[in-house]
């Protein structure tokens, strides 16, 4: 099992733990991740990021598809690729009908039609075999729809390019299955090592759909863990709540709510309504408090350093390959890192 470092987005100010990015360089981690909600973007930590490193792979995790073409994102992918020594690793995400119509202003449609045509006219400008053509649901390219010139042709990429690898955000069966199929990595949010089985016959699914050999062994399973290392693992676990009750809570409208969702098919489902419920009440204390510690504890690494080594066992047995560690303790990197590197 493999390490990775997930910086995430930023509040009201950007800033970045640039002395724990570099310590993981050193300690030999495989990867860092950026991200991005409505506020700062994923692409120019990344850049920084990969200018002041030098083994580390850096990624975004993730990119929102509908905030930029397919052509943008390609382009982008590219240039941070060479610029970084071949270190670029291209996470992508569908986002939620909140953000993608409330922020970028654009149809949410339908997502996975989305992320398959998307993923598909990346890798043709990457490929340079012909000149790009896609006609679909989501792009047309040449675009010949209305207000168009007529003028638009199809080109190539002038920037040489290589293969790099996709991993998709996704959370539900049909997004893992498809994710499986088509991409190189899965990011899944508030992965429990307990919970495998639910995602195993989508994900055999989708290798099967993708053919050539293609399953776990040479697939990337890299889930973003939360760890908090303290002397008291029920006081850690605090620290893991709010980010599952804005998730579980307030990230989508009742109804559509991924996380929710998920929460619920990890078997809590009345946690899931009554944290939703008092989340969109406006009573957010309430909801952090209504989070079970069991929910929060499995999806984390929490409390002393014994108890979080003596727990890695299951991650490493669950089938993931790379651990992406969310953290802010330089000791919390380090312990994670002796039991595992």
């Amino acid at each position: 099992m493999r390490l990775g470092l997930n910086v995430g987005y930023s509040g009201s100010k950007i800033s970045l733990p640039m002395e724990l990015i570099q310590e993981a360089d050193k300690l030999g981690f495989h990867s860092v991740w950026t991200a991005e909600a409505y506020g700062s973007d994923a692409v120019t930590p990344a850049a920084w990021i990969a200018a002041q490193t030098k083994h580390i792979h850096v990624g975004t995790g993730i990119m929102q598809m509908p905030a930029r073409t397919p052509a943008s994102t390609a382009m982008t992918a590219m240039t941070l690729d060479q610029l970084s020594g071949g270190r670029f690793l291209l996470g992508l995400g569908p986002s939620g009908p909140q953000v993608v119509e409330g922020w970028h202003g654009v149809p949410y449609g339908k997502p996975l039609v989305r992320t398959r045509e998307y993923v598909d006219i990346v890798r043709k400008i990457w490929a340079r075999a012909e000149p790009l053509e896609h006609q679909g649901e989501h792009y047309q390219i040449p675009y010949r729809g209305p207000g168009a010139t007529g003028l638009g042709k199809p080109l190539k990429s002038i920037l040489h390019g290589r293969r790099i690898p996709i991993y998709i955000a996704s959370t539900g069966p049909k997004s893992v299955e498809q994710a499986a199929e088509i991409a190189d990595g899965w990011l899944p949010i508030f992965f429990s090592p307990k919970r495998l089985a639910l995602y195993r016959a989508g994900l055999e699914a989708g290798f099967q759909k993708a053919g050539g050999g293609k399953s776990l062994k040479n697939f990337d399973v890299a889930p973003s863990v939360t760890v908090v290392l303290g002397d008291d693992a029920k006081a850690c676990l605090d620290f893991v709540k709010p980010v599952l009750a804005l998730y579980v809570g307030g990230m989508g409208a009742r109804g559509k709510n991924f996380y929710n969702d998920l929460a619920r098919r990890y078997g809590y489902e009345d946690a899931a309504k009554q944290i939703q419920d008092l989340y969109l009440d406006g009573k957010k204390k309430e909801a952090i408090a209504a989070v079970p510690d069991e929910f929060a504890d499995e999806i984390s690494l929490c409390g002393p350093k014994e108890r979080i080594r003596d727990r890695l066992a299951e991650w490493k047995e669950s089938g993931i390959t790379t651990m992406i560690l969310a953290l802010q303790q330089p000791e919390a990197m380090r312990a994670v890192a002796e039991a595992v590197l």
